[in-house]
Order: structure tokens, then sequence, then C-alpha cells
């Protein structure tokens, strides 16, 4: 297993290395630090993403008003960053109370305004509302909404503004009025809940012996079935998992088609191959890849009849959520894999299937000499012995693409929580 890491980590030191010349994928590439993005700023009225702000989608249903007499007045932490001017009017210090994830969004737009306007900074007009000044079911009431403009009140800065709170990772930005822009994030604990990319472990893949298997029970080695770049199916090495949780409740994405009937669950920051409508072609060679949390009723999704009957686009029916106590993030060779007859990306989180394989190509490297120099039986050993949370390989290539890539190339949700 040692031998197998420093394959790994020398491939990925290599491949880091390439890439900074090549500079390929989403977003702009290791080199985009050289070239300031160019921001495209919001209309008035325009909000980010395109749905309901408590949606799914965006920041999620409302929880209940939080009052400081009340149990969850603890989830609320005060924001001294001298960065920011609070506007404070009630003199109580309650727009400087916030959720941890908005006070972090809220700090890192901080920077991106000094940043963009020299000498200006972000200006918190209103934050935690305990008065009741906000309509029925606010975001404000539970510390997750703030509205903001700039230090200099430029109204022609906001439009900008609203792009750079989107950049920062606010879950969902508004252009509200010519006065302020508002902001807002999801619950902390729906964030756990519903964050990474997996399948829960029920969720059963076909082998190529014939039989079914529940992807909790896969090891490394097993064949199952896959689709290759043209969207022929195949079977294919399953590798590892890059996450695997037995314990926690997590929020999935069911999936539901019409003709051929098929239902495949998964996360929201999954990939689903979906078809190119713009192509007009109807055959798995015009697929690409879309966050689950993006596929609406009318997309079409490939399904599997078998191994000797191609792949069939289907019309997406329903789609709802349910919650599992468990989830597992299959790594095959391929980078594909047919779960519950849909097929799927193995990848999530970054919304570039072609990208997220070409950067697992170390752990390819790493699994293809790891088969070679060991026997079979001591490969397989080796994989088993995982422990429940994020792959190290998996965590480490997060943390660089959120240095390299656009925010608008991530999923808002981000990683999944590491189990201990």
């Amino acid at each position: 297993m040692l031998l197998l890491s420093r394959f790994v980590l020398l491939g990925f030191l290599c491949a880091a290395l390439v890439s900074s010349g090549m500079a390929c994928g989403p977003g702009r590439g290791y080199g985009r630090r050289k070239h300031p993005k160019k921001l495209t700023p919001l209309a008035y009225k325009q909000f980010i993403p395109n749905v309901a702000e408590k949606t799914l989608g965006a920041s999620g249903r409302y929880e209940g008003k939080i009052t400081r007499n009340s149990e969850r007045f603890k989830e609320l932490t005060p924001n001294y960053n001298p960065d920011i001017i609070f506007k404070d009017e009630e003199n109580t210090g309650a727009d400087r109370l916030m959720t941890q994830r908005c006070k972090d969004k809220l700090n890192s737009l901080a920077i991106s305004v000094m940043n963009q306007w020299p000498g200006v900074k972000l200006r918190v007009t209103e934050g935690w509302d305990e008065d009741g000044h906000h309509f029925e079911e606010s975001l404000h009431y539970e510390g997750r909404a703030v509205d903001i403009t700039t230090s200099d009140r430029d109204k022609s800065k906001y439009g900008t503004l609203s792009r750079l709170a989107v950049e920062a990772g606010f879950d969902w930005v508004y252009y509200e009025s010519k006065a302020h822009i508002h902001c807002s994030v999801k619950a902390e604990n729906s964030v756990a809940a519903k964050s990474g990319g997996c399948f829960p472990g029920s969720a059963s893949v076909a082998l190529e012996d014939g039989s079914r298997r529940p992807v909790r029970d896969l090891r490394p080695g097993d064949r199952v079935l896959a689709a290759d770049e043209q969207g022929h199916l195949l079977y294919s090495d399953f590798i590892m998992f890059v996450d695997k949780d037995t314990d926690t409740r997590r929020q999935f994405y069911v999936i539901e088609t019409a003709e051929p009937r098929s239902r495949v669950t998964l996360t929201a920051a999954h990939l689903l191959f979906v078809a190119d409508n713009s192509t007009g072609q109807e055959g798995p060679h015009a697929l690409s890849a879309a966050f689950a949390s993006s596929v609406r009723p009318g997309h079409r999704v490939f399904v599997s009849g078998g191994r000797d009957e191609p792949l069939r686009a289907a019309t997406v029916e329903r789609i709802y959520v349910e919650e599992h106590d468990s989830s597992f993030a299959p790594v095959t060779a391929q980078g594909t894999i047919v779960v519950d007859r849909v097929l799927a990306s193995c990848y999530a989180v970054v919304e570039d299937h072609r990208w997220a394989h070409w950067a697992f190509a170390p752990v390819r490297l790493g699994y293809g000499l790891s088969r070679l120099l060991l026997h079979r039986d001591e490969a397989t050993a080796n994989g088993t012995a995982a422990r429940d949370g994020v792959h190290w390989y998996s965590s480490a290539l997060y943390k660089i693409g959120t240095w390299v890539l656009s925010r608008s190339s991530m999923h808002p949700l981000g990683m999944p929580v590491v189990s201990s």
C-alpha cells in the first residue's frame, strides 16, 4: 500500500506541474491569477441561482425564527471584521450576528470588495432581525441573510457587488432594490446533510458475471457496468470509494424517468449525464454532465437495459428528495458507472466530468501498478481496509480546485463532511 501511495503522489505532482502550463478544464486553469476574471454584473432584480430563495437549489427552507431566548440563539456568532461596516441602526449589535456560514461568506466578500475598489469597504445594512421588520419567514430571522452595499453607497457598483457576492459563495444573491443587495446562505445542518456527491449504500450496480450488488458491498477489482466516452457500455474495474460514510443521514435527489422506467438516487453535487439537446442527436454520444440539482423534468438521462442493449435516452418525469443513512462515492477506471440502470459520472463538486477524470489519472495509474506488482487478493484487501471518510486524494484535489477554479464551476454545497 505504501508503494501505491508513493506512485499516486508522484503522479499527482506530475499532473499538477503539467496542468499549470496547459490550464485546461473549467475556469481559466492554474494560471488564472495572472488574468483577473472579468465580472459580469447582475441586472436589477436578477437573482442567482435562478430559483426561489427557499428552495433546495438555493438557500433552502425556512427553519424558524431565532430569538435571544431560544435554544438556537447559540447558532449565531458575532462578526467583528474591521473591514466591514455594520449600520446597526438598532444599536443592539444585531446586524453583526449571523450563522458561521454567513460569516465566512461575508468575510470573503469583504476581501473581494477591497480588491475590486481600493479604499471602499463592504457595508451591511441588515443582518439578523429580532424585531420583525421583514416579511414572514425571512431568513434574516435566522441570521442566514444580509443586505449589503458598498461603504461609498455608489449605486453604480451594486451590479458588480452582486456578482462578487456570487463569487464569494453565497447560496442566493438578489439585486433586490436600488438601495441594497440581498444575500443568503443555507442552514448549517442543511449544508452537512446535502453536501458532497454520493449514492446511498442500497443503490445497486451490475457486475460482469450478470449479478447485481449494492454499492456499499463493492470491492476493488469488481467489474461493474459503465460506459466509454462515446456512450458505449462496457465493464470497468471499481477502484475505490472517494467518500464512504455509513452513518450520516443525508438528503438525496431521486430522479425518475418515464419510458423506459428508471429511478436513480444521488446527492445534489453529483454529476449525472444528460442529453445535449443543442445537438439534435438522440444517442449517448450527445451526452454531457450536469449536477443532479440542476436536472429538471423534461431533461433526458441515459438508461441501460443490460450489457447487450445500447443506452437509451429517457425523459425525466419526476424529481423529489429522500433521506438515507449512508453514502458511498465509487470510482471506476472508466470514470463512469451505471447505478440503478442510469448512467452517472463517478465525480462530483466540479461541473466538468472530463476535467475530473483527468485529475484522477494518478489514482488510476497507482491502481494499475498495484495490480501488476501485487497479487489480486492483496490489492483487494488493501482497498477494503479504507475507513469512513473522504479519501485524502479527493480532499487535496478539492482544496486545489478552490484555488484555481472559478466558483461558478463548483457546486455551492462543496465537499462532504469528513466522518470521524
